[in-house]
Parts: structure tokens; C-alpha cells; sequence
């Protein structure tokens, strides 16, 4: 056996200060395996009682609410819901983009944190992802709807039909559904490929035959060797990139749906970049309502940590403070232009007599309460984080409100005025298109991996080879 090299004293390199040394992305004291015991001890377990508490009300507005609301809607028709002229688009249109927006938070922190080498994000990143893929689906469920005879929605997809009619390529709505689409391929494969070695590790653990037979399939013949985690890095990079490109491009083709029009208030060519902050910052309020309940019910503090909850928080004011300047810019665009038509409508979403409540709850949430991120104390205090995620959701759905309904029901002929007030029909699909993502991701967090198991170890001290934790000593500790 050959003989260890012993390196003098002088020649080590000098460890850094204790107060200069950055925190680990995961304090883990314990052994890598007791790791993986605590991350998949939720999937192999029984399920508690809370879970049934919150499955059994989603899923019944998702298996009864929503199949009754679009059954309904569809033999009956549009006219069933508030919508009238001039509000030819309502709560379908404002459900849609919201929904957009909720998807986009997750792409973000997997996908653009992961091509910046922020590593935090390995312990939020599993959860994200399901948000990602569940939310997409809600909001492909309105284009398909909301064009009356959901039939003909073939017609959308660029196939010629008998009649000799083409799609028209020229049209935002068209791009719409290319990019939703093909933003929900993405976000599968990229949501199902980063969970292929801790399916892996769940098909090594399982102790009842069908169970391991399930995810020997799912895992699709894992084995952790250097060749697999070779291809599996290289087309997560691939993916990775993929995704943060269609984040700026399904918001901006929804932006362009209405910046091309002629209407006062929605012609505006900052609305691709609008849509696309406004949707990340809807993103955000929605992890914080997702993470900071899941991570105290199973018991994952030692994981999902307050710095990263922390970092959320951070990032979510960032972009509301961007959100807060884009709204001066469209009231200041009114003002400067000169046109009657945009300062009376702009006017009014603040001062009117209809609407007039919501355009204050858009500016006292998403610029006001936004501000209170700035505190270390309030991002550090969960609950306080768990309420403005929800008023930020809040703020954002009448927010889409504001801008659709409200430059709609007063166009430029009084003659045509009329408010729009949804129906039941139209609060009972958005209700059932709620119930039908927390029921998925209820059901996401129960039977797959909440955590990416394989990265969150290589972000603890035991992972890193160089660190007193690290290799053989963390691994038998």
C-alpha cells in the first residue's frame, strides 16, 4: 500500500474565519442515510389526517364541481356565464392568465436558478415543478372552453379540414396555443426527468411487490452509474434551458393577445414584459402558500430552512418592486399621450364607480403590502409570509381583473356600456379548476419524492468531499 503524503503545517491552506464562512445549504448533522429516510418517509408512510382533510374538499370540486360547471357550459353555451357587450371576455380570460402566472414561479426557481448555479434551490425546486405542470394544465382547460363550440377546438391546431380552412397564423390566440402546449411537454419532461433517481431510490426501498414493480417502470432502469448521471446532467442543462425560454415566451404571446388590439388600456407595448414579471410574481406568492404549511406538516425545517423561505421572499419583492414601477410607467404612458381615451380609462380604474374597490386592492397589495418584505423580521415570521403569499395571489387575480373587465364593460361608445358580474357558473369552473390542482398536488406530495432526495444531499456537508463532513467520514457518520 502506498504511503500517505503528510503536508506541513505552513503549506496547508488556511481555513477562512467562522463569521465568513457561508452557512451550508442544508444543515444536516446526521448520517446521508437518515437523510434519505426523513425525504421519503411521507411517500412510504401512512397518510395522516390532514391530508384527507384538505384531499376530500379538492376532490370534490374536482371530480363533481368542475365535470358539472363544463358540462353545463358546453351544451349550453358561453351564455351561461357573465360575459356580455362589450365584456365579451371575463372570468374564463382572467382564470387563464392567472393560472399562466402561478406556472411560472416554478420554471423559474428549477430552470433559470439551477443555469445560475444557485444551489438553495435544490431543496424547492421538486416543489415548484408540480406546481409548474398542475397549473398549466388548469389554464389550458380556458382556451379550450371559452371559444364556445369546444368541438370545433381542432380547428386551433394546424391541420387542414374539410371545409378548406386554415388556422390563422398571424393570430396571438393561435400562438397561444402553441405555446401552452408545448410549454406542458416541457414542463412534464422536465418535472419527470429530475425525479428519475429518487423514483429509483423509492423502487429500492419498496417493500410490497406492485409497488416496485410501479416504480421500476417509472424509474426506467436507473442503476446511479457515472454513464447515467453523465446523460441525465446533460439533458437537464438542455431542458433547463428550454424552460426559461418559454417562461418569457407563453407570458408574452399572452401580453400580445391584448397589446394588438386598438382598445384603450390594453395597447400598450410594455404588456409582454408586464405579463411575464406579473406572472413571475404571482409564481412566488403561490410557493410561499404551498412551502410554508408542507414544510411544518412533514416536518422538513432542517430542509426546506428559513433562509430559503428567506430567498423566496426576497425574490418575490424584487419583483414586485418591478410590478410597482411598471404601474407608474402605464399611468404615467396615459398621462403623457395625450389621449382622452386612456387617462378617462386609466382615471377610472382608480376613481370610477364600478370597479373602483379593485383597482385599490391591485395598488394596496401588490405595491403596498409588497413593502413589508423589506423587513428581515416579517420574512423570517412564517405565518406573516404565509398572508401576504395569499393576498399576493389575491392582488394578481384582480390585477387580471382590473386589466380585462375593466378596459372592456366602457368603450368608446356610451351606448355599448355594461358591467360584467360573474355567475355562479363562472365561479363554480374556477373553483373546480382550485380544487383540481391541490387534489394533484395533494397527490403528488403523497405517492412521489416532494424533495429532490439526490440533490438536497449533495448540498449538504456530508456531500461536499472537501469538508470535515464530507466523503467517507460523512457517510459512516
Amino acid at each position: 500500500m502506498a504511503e500517505s503524503t503528510v503536508i506541513p503545517e505552513d503549506l496547508k491552506p488556511l481555513a477562512p474565519p467562522a463569521e465568513l464562512r457561508r452557512a451550508p445549504v442544508v444543515e444536516n448533522n446526521r448520517r446521508l442515510g437518515a437523510l434519505t429516510d426523513q425525504l421519503s418517509q411521507f411517500a412510504e408512510g401512512k397518510i395522516p389526517r390532514w391530508w384527507w382533510i384538505l384531499f376530500i374538499p379538492a376532490a370534490f370540486c374536482a371530480t363533481v364541481l368542475l365535470p358539472v360547471a363544463l358540462v353545463y357550459q358546453v351544451s349550453a353555451g358561453v351564455g351561461v356565464w357573465g360575459n356580455n357587450h362589450p365584456v365579451m371576455w371575463g372570468l374564463d380570460i382572467v382564470s387563464f392568465i392567472w393560472w399562466v402566472g402561478v406556472a411560472h414561479a416554478g420554471t423559474l426557481i428549477s430552470a433559470l436558478l439551477f443555469l445560475t448555479r444557485q444551489h438553495w434551490r435544490t431543496t424547492i425546486g421538486r416543489a415548484a415543478e408540480a406546481m409548474t405542470v398542475f397549473s398549466v394544465m388548469m389554464a389550458g382547460l380556458y382556451p379550450a372552453i371559452h371559444v364556445g363550440r369546444a368541438w370545433f377546438d381542432w380547428f386551433m391546431f394546424p391541420i387542414p379540414n374539410s371545409n378548406g380552412l386554415w388556422p390563422q397564423f398571424r393570430s396571438p390566440l393561435m400562438w397561444d396555443v402553441f405555446a401552452v402546449n408545448t410549454y406542458l411537454v416541457v414542463s412534464m419532461l422536465f418535472w419527470f426527468m429530475g425525479m428519475i433517481p429518487d423514483l429509483a431510490v423509492l423502487r429500492d426501498r419498496a417493500t410490497t411487490r406492485p409497488r416496485k414493480f410501479i416504480l421500476s417502470l417509472a424509474a426506467m432502469g436507473w442503476t446511479g452509474s457515472a454513464r447515467h448521471w453523465h446523460h441525465y446532467e446533460k439533458a437537464y442543462v438542455v431542458l433547463c434551458g428550454l424552460c426559461t425560454l418559454l417562461v418569457f415566451t407563453v407570458s408574452s404571446i399572452v401580453g400580445l393577445d391584448f397589446c394588438t388590439s386598438q382598445l384603450a388600456g390594453w395597447h400598450a407595448t410594455i404588456f409582454p414584459l408586464y405579463f411575464v414579471i406579473g406572472a413571475v410574481f404571482c409564481g412566488f406568492g403561490m410557493i410561499l402558500v404551498i412551502l410554508i404549511p408542507l414544510r411544518k406538516w412533514l416536518r422538513l425545517e432542517n430542509v426546506i430552512t428559513l433562509s430559503h423561505m428567506d430567498k423566496v421572499a426576497k425574490l418575490a419583492l424584487v419583483s414586485g418592486l418591478i410590478i410597482a414601477y411598471i404601474y407608474s410607467m402605464e399611468f404615467f404612458i396615459a398621462w403623457y399621450s395625450n389621449d382622452p381615451y386612456e387617462r378617462w380609462v386609466f382615471g377610472h380604474r382608480l376613481f370610477g364607480h364600478t370597479y373602483w374597490f379593485l383597482g385599490w386592492i391591485l395598488i394596496g397589495v401588490n405595491v403596498g403590502v409588497t413593502q413589508l418584505l423589506w423587513f428581515k423580521k416579517i420574512r423570517a415570521n412564517m405565518k406573516a409570509l404565509f398572508v401576504i403569499g395569499l393576498l399576493i395571489n389575491l392582488g394578481m387575480f384582480t390585477e387580471r381583473f382590473v386589466i380585462v373587465v375593466g378596459s372592456l364593460y366602457q368603450d368608446f361608445l356610451p351606448a355599448n356600456w355594461g358591467v360584467y358580474l360573474p355567475t355562479r357558473w363562472d365561479v363554480a369552473l374556477y373553483a373546480g379548476s382550485l380544487g383540481a390542482f391541490f387534489m394533484l398536488y395533494l397527490l403528488f406530495i403523497k405517492f412521489l419524492p416532494f424533495i429532490a432526495i439526490s440533490e438536497v444531499k449533495g448540498a449538504t456537508p456530508q456531500g461536499n468531499p472537501h469538508h470535515p463532513l464530507g466523503g467517507a467520514k460523512g457517510g459512516r457518520s
